[in-house]
């Protein structure tokens, strides 16, 4: 049976009754008054089901991006789309003055599960690294007599706002901003480099325990276990950006577990909210120095969002899950090894269910584009690099089936470049 083809039947794809709309029922919406943005294929999805997507045609689409780790339990989980319309039907938001059930059971089981003191709830991870920069700049106001200078890595991506932006290295995350002052950036992996850029103005050094953007490559062990001890000796702060690595995308309810270190301040975002915006800063010891105001927004932490939040984190840590998702991340990860094995690619790096096949050429996109006429959605953060972060969810069939569509995607590829290359002149 071929799944890329599977149509529901017309009772299944009935839209329900809506008041009179500007546009005709059988009308597509236009897409030419959306604004510029991540680039999209040309497809409207218009249903999803764990490691699958439907679109307006019918097809079926096998979904190992899950918009990028964000849905991290699937598509429409049953956990929390139960979670959403129950909180729907009591509260969606009370307003940023006032507190809710929601916000405060969210916030207490976050700190108890990754022993933090305080939490903060937003919108976005790039909010949330955002409100990392301010609250670490603040404690150096308190604590290291105005220090406000942040070191990163090389090649890191830490969101979208100016701030995020400009803690940022030029990816295709930040491709034309100038950025603020009060950053610089070393090697990743490199301890030597980051030693060596401390001075007296440096508050904090800023990390992605993985960097994502940069093509799945991971801190090593003894790099970020040094990084730790150089903040405790210098007295600096460890934050460390598990917006794409966090709430169990790597086999742990962080990564900073896997690897054995304690960061004063993290940033948790995409797979909290399971595919609804929601971020996290979560803030240990003396770093709890932010003061009312500060870290304000509109909507941040409304009730809607952290009941969807409470649902996912309750989720990931039923008895198990992690170890469920190592196992299915080390057979992706042996498919993916085998795979380049046979098509002559290059290495396969990640943890836990984030992984990066690396190719000895620059066809990532072209890869991408044929793997979408196979009914696979993937993801090419770099030129030379395919990323997989699929559903934590997901079964192994799921991905032996991924594999199946990959290794045609491949051959595709190779036969459009054969025939490019016999076409006369």
């Amino acid at each position: 049976m071929n799944l890329f083809n599977l149509r529901r039947s017309a009772a299944a794809v009935a839209e329900p009754k809506r008041a009179p709309a500007l546009l005709p029922a059988t009308a597509q919406p236009s897409r030419e008054r959306l604004m510029p943005g991540a680039e999209r294929a040309a497809q409207m999805f218009v249903r999803g089901q764990g490691s699958w997507l439907w679109d307006s045609e019918g097809h079926a689409y096998l979904d190992f991006t899950q918009g990028c780790a964000v849905n991290s339990l699937g598509h429409s989980p049953n956990v929390l789309v139960k979670a959403l319309g129950n909180q729907a039907q009591a509260v969606i938001n009370p307003g940023v003055g006032y507190h809710s059930r929601a916000l405060l059971s969210l916030v207490e089981r976050l700190c108890q599960s990754t022993g933090s003191d305080q939490a903060y709830l937003l919108n976005s991870g790039a909010e949330a690294c955002e409100g990392a920069i301010k609250l670490a700049r603040k404690w150096g106001q308190r604590y290291r007599n105005g220090a406000y200078h942040i070191i990163t890595a090389s090649h890191s991506c830490h969101g979208r706002s100016l701030g995020a932006l400009s803690a940022s290295d030029p990816l295709p995350c930040n491709r034309c901003e100038p950025g603020l002052p009060g950053f610089s950036k070393v090697p990743f992996n490199d301890l030597a480099a980051l030693h060596a850029a401390v001075d007296s103005r440096t508050v904090a050094i800023m990390l992605e325990p993985i960097q994502g953007e940069a093509g799945v490559i991971p801190a090593s062990v003894d790099y970020l276990k040094g990084v730790e001890q150089l903040c405790r000796e210098l007295g600096i702060l460890l934050i460390l950006d598990e917006v794409q690595t966090g709430v169990g995308r790597c086999g742990a309810l962080l990564a900073e577990q896997t690897y054995g270190v304690r960061a004063d301040i993290i940033t948790l975002g995409k797979g909290l909210g399971g595919g609804v915006p929601l971020a996290a800063l979560l803030a240990r010891g003396t770093a709890c120095c932010a003061e009312p105001g500060e870290l304000g927004g509109s909507h941040h932490g409304n009730a809607l969002m952290s009941a969807a939040g409470l649902a996912v984190l309750e989720t990931v840590l039923e008895p198990g899950f992690f170890e469920q998702v190592m196992d299915s991340g080390r057979h992706l990860r042996d498919g993916l090894s085998r795979l380049a094995g046979r098509y002559g690619q290059g290495e396969v790096r990640g943890q836990g269910l984030l992984w990066a096949l690396h190719m000895r050429e620059a066809q990532a996109a072209a890869l991408v584009e044929a793997a979408l006429h196979e009914g696979l959605l993937l993801n090419a953060p770099q030129a030379d690099v395919l990323r997989f972060s699929p559903a934590l969810t997901v079964s192994k069939g799921n991905i032996d089936e991924m594999l199946l569509r990959l290794a045609r995607a491949f051959a595709r590829l190779h036969a459009q470049q054969y025939n490019r290359r016999e076409m006369p002149a």
